[in-house]
């Protein structure tokens, strides 16, 4: 029942990703409520023995009160910090299964998943939004239970010493475990809701800056930006004062309720101790007994001032990872053929919410051991082809066979083994050329890596580099130029063992020698029996290739063969 209606909501649905770690949150329930009764016992046994030791009785009498207060004391702190240890031990391992999730979820999703979503945002939920669940585990699911657990305790303990003190602090406590929770919550409900989002933005903004501030320099836009980021900055802030400001309103409140609860007991027990059916040096312990129960109150309202940011949080990882994988492999994949050629058959494809048919039922071959140029405007289509190819995204109609089998029912694993794709804009990671090369095969050795840079044609430039293969590229390759990036990433392609390689725009940043220089490079790879395939607008060296295809209107046709 109650996992039921956890899963209704995106917020619960996170709560149950802790059912593999019951047994520390188990843990943690339990110090957590080890400690509070620790500082009940603290505060009761140091209000006995306050009160008795005003009565000058013999010092052997006081021994048990200050043994208690000795005992209490030392406990509290060795279980709080047991506490503390195991709940923010619960809340980290948590958040990091919640990123693992989270980045598995994201890899099937690119790119057909994610178009549209800003690099930032999505780090923005990866970061921000998995840290902000730290407060679901560390004020959320153990408070409650630990505030259940020591009210039931202290309300019993006060109505063995007198039945009406313990049915005021019954009602105290219930006071402070619903209203001021209910009551901080409202004031915190609508910038929780937001926060989240306007991190997103505020993140945006600033990735942008910093990737393309010399563009916006020599726009001359830096006011236009800093007005936009600084409008950003002023919504967060403003949010954020509000939780802070639900955040004082809970501490406030559950002060007040303590000392209210304090005053309130005191002003029921002291009807009994005139009639002498308590004992007067019970007054104080009760005191400080209602004082000391609401230690397990107060979280409540800090949870409180939270929780709709942290649902808010939960939402925004869900929206991305709930989103459908635009491929997926069948139950039963068949086994990879062991050659043949890569067919389009009546393929067509239009993108989701558009009317404008990318591909319309266009055929189209790449054989083994030869080297096919496609051509045509930007626009067109080039690049969602190389997409379908490797099964980023599939058609609409028709198939795409490898070897005879459709390539739906292999796994998409071996599938990009079997064919790789060096994109147009291909990432560069902020680490050495060797280790950008090496991502094409993990286990090459140096020697292979610095072949593969010498097939694309690096070799003198790699030998002229103080550091050779272990030069860093920079952040994005910001160290390189365009046309050592699409070289890099050429010889990242050529260092795998695929049978069909797939080149969009390798040329684009590169002069007319240096463009013809490495389409001959690419297309030498025929004569290792692969395939190659070269989308470009402008072809260096035409004769190099095979074929030449035109892609016009949603199919091929030839221009050369």
């Amino acid at each position: 029942m109650i996992a039921a209606r956890l899963e209704r909501s995106p917020l619960g649905r996170a709560a149950l990703a802790t059912r593999n770690r019951w047994k520390l949150f188990a843990v943690s329930v339990l110090l957590g409520t080890g400690t509070v009764l620790a500082a009940v016992g603290l505060l009761t046994a140091s209000g006995y023995l306050i009160s008795r030791a005003a009565q000058r009785p013999e010092i052997l009498s006081l021994t048990v009160a200050i043994v208690g207060v000795r005992f209490f004391g030392i406990s509290r702190a060795l279980l709080r910090y047991g506490e503390r240890l195991s709940s923010h031990d619960l809340a980290f391992r948590t958040l990091t299964d919640l990123r693992g999730r989270f980045f598995e979820r994201l890899i099937p999703l690119v790119p057909a998943g994610i178009d549209g979503s800003r690099r930032a945002d999505l780090m923005s939920r990866f970061v921000g939004d998995v840290d902000r669940l730290q407060d679901l585990y560390l004020r959320a699911l153990s408070p409650p239970l630990v505030a259940i657990f020591c009210s039931i305790f202290c309300v019993a303990l006060a109505s063995i010493i007198l039945p009406v003190a313990g049915l005021v602090l019954a009602i105290m406590l219930l006071l402070g475990g619903l209203a001021a929770p209910a009551l901080t919550r409202w004031a915190a409900r609508s910038a929780g809701h937001r926060q989240s989002a306007a991190r997103g933005r505020l993140a945006g903004d600033l990735h942008e800056i910093a990737s393309g501030g010399a563009e916006i320099a020599v726009a001359g836009r830096e006011e236009d930006w800093l007005l936009r980021t600084s409008e950003d900055d002023r919504r967060l802030v403003s949010l954020q004062r509000r939780d802070a400001m639900s955040g004082g309103l809970s501490e406030g409140l559950s002060t007040l309720l303590a000392v209210g609860a304090a005053v309130a007991v005191t002003a029921a027990s002291i009807p009994a101790v005139h009639s002498g059916e308590v004992n007067g040096v019970l007054l104080a312990a009760l005191a400080l007994l209602a004082m000391a129960s609401f230690e397990a109150i107060t979280p409540l309202s800090q949870a409180a001032a939270v929780i709709d940011a942290t649902d808010e949080a939960a939402g925004r990882i869900e929206e991305v990872t709930e989103r459908p994988v635009p491929v997926s492999d069948v139950e039963h994949t068949r086994p990879l053929p062991a050659g043949g050629a890569i067919r389009l058959k009546g393929v067509s494809f239009n993108y989701p919410g558009s009317d404008r048919e990318i591909l319309t039922r266009a055929d189209f071959e790449l054989r083994p051991g030869e080297a096919v140029a496609l051509t045509g405007p930007s626009g067109i289509g080039k690049s969602t082809l190389a997409e379908l190819m490797v099964r980023f995204r599939d058609p609409s109609e028709g198939c795409i066979g490898l070897g005879g089998i459709d390539i739906g029912e292999l796994d998409q694993e071996e599938l990009r083994e079997a064919v790789r794709l060096a994109p147009q804009d291909a990432y560069m990671f902020n680490t050495t050329i060797a280790e950008n090369v090496k991502l094409g095969r993990p286990e090459a050795d140096r020697e292979r890596i610095f072949e593969a840079l010498a097939e694309v044609g690096l070799e003198d430039w790699i030998n002229s580099l103080p550091d050779g293969i272990d030069s860093l590229v920079g952040e994005d390759g910001s160290k390189i130029s365009g046309g050592q990036r699409q070289r890099i990433a050429a010889a990242r392609v050529f260092l795998s063992r695929a049978r069909f390689l797939i080149f969009d725009e390798p040329t684009a940043h590169l002069d007319p020698e240096g463009a013809a220089s490495l389409e001959r490079h690419l297309v030498d790879r025929r004569d290792t029996g692969c395939g190659v395939l070269v989308i470009t607008h402008t072809l260096a060296d035409p004769e190099a290739f095979d074929r030449i295809l035109e892609l016009d209107e949603g199919t091929f046709r030839e221009v050369r063969v």
